[in-house]
């Protein structure tokens, strides 16, 4: 089981890191520059892919994780 979650974490990381920047553009809502950016913006393709994957794995990881604790 440890195994299993050494791999959900890796893969996890990778997907974390292949997905767009994020924090930048509501970075941007905030100092007032381009207020309609998110309303605007959807996911399409391999980024709603990726997205959807990262939740699923994020999911898994904490399972794992709270059957691991007890």
């Amino acid at each position: 089981m440890e195994i299993a979650l050494i791999i959900i974490s890796i893969i996890l990381i990778a997907l974390v890191l292949l997905q767009s920047n994020k924090a930048s553009d509501a970075g941007q809502i905030i100092t007032g520059g381009n207020s309609v950016l998110m309303s605007q913006m959807k996911e399409r393709g391999v980024e709603k892919f990726i997205t959807r994957l990262t939740f699923v794995m994020g999911f898994l990881f904490i399972l794992i994780s709270f059957i691991l604790g007890f």
